[in-house]
C-alpha cells in the first residue's frame, strides 16, 4: 500500500485525531484513512460526519458514566423481568 506524509499539522487538530483514534479504538493512521475516506465518499457533508460524530461522543460519554453504577443485590434476570413489566406497550421487539 501507498503511504503518505503529513507536515506541519496543528498540534489542536493531531490531538483530536489522537482523541478520536482512542475513542474508536483504532490507530492514529487507521483514524486518519477512515476519516479520509468518509470526506472523500461524498456520501455525508463534513457538517453531517461532524454531527454524527458528536452524538457518538456523547452517547458514548454517557455508556461509560454509567458503566458500573447499577447496584443491585438482586439476580439480573428479575432486574430484566421488572424492566420489561415497567414498559408501555409498543412495538414487539425481539431480542
Amino acid at each position: 500500500m501507498a503511504s503518505i506524509t503529513i507536515k506541519d499539522i496543528p498540534q489542536v487538530l493531531l490531538e483530536r485525531l489522537r482523541e478520536r483514534a482512542a475513542m474508536d479504538r483504532r490507530s492514529m493512521n487507521k483514524e486518519a484513512v477512515h476519516l479520509l475516506e468518509l470526506a472523500l465518499s461524498g456520501t455525508i457533508s463534513e457538517d453531517e460526519a461532524l454531527t454524527v460524530a458528536r452524538r457518538v461522543e456523547a452517547q458514548v460519554e454517557a455508556w461509560r458514566r454509567l458503566a458500573g453504577r447499577w447496584d443491585s443485590e438482586r439476580e439480573a434476570n428479575h432486574e430484566i423481568d421488572e424492566i420489561y413489566a415497567g414498559r408501555t406497550r409498543g412495538r414487539s421487539v425481539e431480542l
